[in-house]
């Protein structure tokens, strides 16, 4: 069920508004957060004032320098934006990402697979069978919380989180999917490792490979193409953004 409501304006200090579509995680209402933002981006003459705009779950936050910009002028420009930019309906890019779910890339994944009553080619299936929709990217630098888990593997987070987690597993928990782009702590359930770099500094533009709106797909690879891939992730000329194009990692 999501809870719609008409567009909220919400001060976030000096200089920020935070301008809210809905009190729930929803697929429905994170339309209306991506159907903003791209009315945000053709919006010239309300862009030429904002410093950045971040979208999350079931709003966005847009920040500006309070020294330059009229604050309330620019809140009721916004506020009027978002009660008339819709719903965003079209996919955003699909990206299809390697995953190797064997032996130690998934030390969680016998458990969930234990705790559902599901055989581990089951879980593996169900990762690979959804599509996955980036939300919102935060907690680490390129981390993207990713909604379309199926409820057969809803499952809590640990009782006891890592103190670290390599930098490309996939996790779930709450319902929720994610990726670590970095090594760091974290108490989701590892199911699997991508090979492919998420945050690449050298990319000044987009340093994250992974965007909000985005949708996923995890293609299932062994430990030899695993090994394969990422060597040749690490080459100083591999193309990063290759991987829109690729859909077959076998």
């Amino acid at each position: 069920m999501n809870n719609l409501q008409q567009p909220r304006l919400l001060a976030l200090g000096d200089g920020a508004w935070t301008i809210e579509f809905g009190s729930s995680i929803d697929p429905v209402i994170h339309s209306r957060v991506l159907g903003f933002c791209t009315a945000l981006q053709k919006s010239t003459d309300i862009t030429e004032k904002i410093l950045e705009y971040l979208p999350s779950f079931r709003s966005v936050s847009v920040y500006y320098d309070p020294a330059k910009v009229d604050g309330i002028m620019l809140g009721s420009e916004l506020l009027n934006l978002a009660h008339h930019s819709g719903n965003q309906l079209s996919e955003g890019r699909k990206l299809y990402i390697p995953v190797c779910f064997e032996d130690e890339f998934g030390p969680d994944l016998n458990e969930v697979a234990h705790l559902k009553n599901l055989e581990i080619s089951e879980v593996i299936d169900l990762m690979t069978s959804c599509v996955f929709s980036v939300y919102m990217i935060g907690f680490l630098p390129g981390f993207p919380y990713l909604g379309g888990l199926p409820e057969s593997l809803n499952i809590p987070r640990l009782a006891n989180p890592r103190l670290t987690v390599p930098a490309g597993s996939i996790a779930i928990a709450a319902g929720m999917c994610a990726v670590y782009p970095w090594e760091s702590p974290g108490g989701w359930r590892l199911l699997g490792q991508t090979p492919v770099p998420l945050f690449d500094v050298n990319h000044s533009d987009h340093p994250a490979l992974i965007a909000s709106g985005d949708q996923i797909h995890w293609r299932s690879i062994n430990k030899a193409r695993y090994a394969e891939l990422k060597i040749e992730c690490q080459r100083t000329n591999w193309d990063r953004d290759s991987i829109l194009e690729i859909k077959d990692w076998s």
